[in-house]
């Protein structure tokens, strides 16, 4: 099962791939972590989804990443005594804290914090950004606006409001509820929806404990400005581009996309690049050009993971979607300009020790041209240290924690392996030629790399670069 692409590929299950034979078909089309959309997922279904995929890993012996994707807070108005309503261009419309239907001047709107939080000139975008109004006037009962995007406005629409910086808390009950079903069960990340501030990451990684790697989904506006803040005290970011697209304008997103990749690798977070990869794949058997472009742009972009939503969720070719990213990121990275794009996105090198570690352990194995980097990690630091430098050779994790071989899934570059804990260096050297053999990252004659730390077990102590031969049958240096 090992990858010949170092972006790992995340897909969501849902209707078309929750069956344990479609599940464990994605597995081996490529998929490297199944996202559990809590938005469509009752505990029930989380707890059978979650047992289809540990038996898959336990079948292939292979760890395979879980990610629970809560669902945040959603917005919406009340609805209107005809169902729906045409609102036009530069008419008036108010939206108050009446709960009776709504008509072609008015609506309800149940969310008393908007009314707390919105201001004069502050925009309202409708239905996925389809219609916007600006707040002319705005009171703790009552937003007037006038109407800039008009059209047709039915019930219990979303509403998005890219200016304001709600007093929203970014957990509601059921994402608590959620969250400790996801958790106790044994998930491998918690994806946060909603994100505006650091103190909504905070809030949630009380919750998970440690449990789970809690990944900020950036979807607001309003966490741009703080991004090094919630990247400071999140285990991982997601560059939700559906919200943001609707958020931002259209032409901003790309460069984003960029910022947001960029700043994660700067702090050493595994970033995914989710929302509309290969949408026509929902009902077609190849994407468009434009997709596949899409996709090789986040690879170029040196992004640990990309992400299918509905394409294997609920398209009509799920299998097929996973082989098609598979494909264009192994072309992406076989590229001969990928290499030199990605380091040329590199950052300087954090003074500390295993920082230096790991710059040192790239540089070198660049140098001997070694065919893979072995890296014995029991937190998964030095696995990710090693990756934040992106290598222009494979990652072979080693770990004796099977939750940290499991969230390693996500990391770029990384294969993670379950091995018993070494007894000593010898051992380790001894183990990591063997396996590197076995998994066909080495032969025998070659040379490998091997990092860790040492005294062996002791976390966060990346202090140890050795260079190895593989010996004949894989065994001795």
């Amino acid at each position: 099962m090992r990858r010949k692409r170092k972006v790992k590929i995340l897909a969501t299950l849902g209707p078309a791939s929750a069956s344990l034979e479609m599940i464990e078909k994605l597995f081996i089309a490529g998929v490297d972590v199944f996202r559990i959309n809590m938005s469509h997922t009752n505990h029930a279904l989380l707890k059978e989804l979650h047992g289809h995929i540990r038996a898959i890993e336990e079948k292939l012996k292979r760890p395979i990443g879980i990610l629970a994707d809560l669902q945040g807070p959603k917005i919406r108005i009340g609805t209107f005594a005809e169902k729906e309503v045409k609102i036009n261009a530069g008419d008036q419309f108010v939206f108050d804290t009446n709960p009776e239907p709504g008509d072609a001047t008015r609506v309800f709107l149940p969310h008393p914090e908007i009314f707390a939080g919105a201001k004069k000139g502050d925009n309202l975008l409708l239905n996925d950004g389809r219609l916007r109004v600006e707040i002319t006037d705005a009171t703790p009962t009552r937003l007037d606006t006038k109407i800039i995007y008009g059209g047709v406005l039915s019930n219990r629409k979303g509403v998005n409001l890219p200016d304001t910086l709600l007093p929203i808390p970014a957990l509601t009950d059921k994402d608590r509820a959620d969250l400790e079903a996801a958790a106790s069960l044994g998930v491998d990340w918690i994806a946060l929806s909603f994100v505006q501030r650091p103190e909504d990451v905070a809030e949630a990684q009380k919750l998970v404990k440690g449990r789970a790697g809690v990944m900020a989904k950036i979807e607001k506006p309003s966490a741009l400005p703080v991004l090094d803040e919630i990247l400071k005290i999140s285990d991982g970011i997601m560059v939700a581009r559906g919200d943001l697209g609707v958020e931002l304008p259209l032409e901003s997103v790309p460069s984003k996309q960029k910022h947001i990749t960029r700043s994660a690798r700067r702090f050493g977070k595994p970033v995914v690049v989710a929302t509309q990869m290969l949408e026509s794949m929902i009902t077609e058997p190849v994407p468009t050009r434009a997709e596949v472009s899409d996709v090789a742009t986040a690879v170029y972009e040196g992004a640990d993971a990309v992400m299918l939503s509905a394409e294997s969720a609920s398209g009509a070719w799920p299998e097929k979607a996973v082989q098609t990213m598979d494909k264009i990121a192994q072309s992406a990275e076989g590229d001969i300009y990928y290499s030199g794009i990605v380091h040329a996105q590199r950052h300087d090198v954090e003074s500390t020790a295993a920082d230096a570690i790991a710059s040192a352990t790239r540089s070198i194995g660049e140098t001997l041209n070694v065919p893979v980097i072995v890296c014995y990690t029991g937190s998964g630091s030095t696995g990710s240290r090693v990756a934040r430098q992106r290598p222009n050779m494979p990652i072979l994790a080693l770990t004796p924690v099977i939750e940290t071989a499991r969230r390693l899934t996500l990391t770029w570059g990384a294969h993670p392996v379950l091995v018993e804990d070494a007894k000593s260096l010898d051992e380790m050297m001894s183990q990591a030629g063997e396996i590197a053999f076995r998994e066909d990252f080495a032969k025998p004659g070659e040379k490998i790399i091997i990092t860790a730390g040492v005294p062996i077990g002791a976390p966060g102590t990346t202090n140890m670069l050795r260079i190895a031969t593989i010996g004949p049958g894989g065994k001795g240096f």
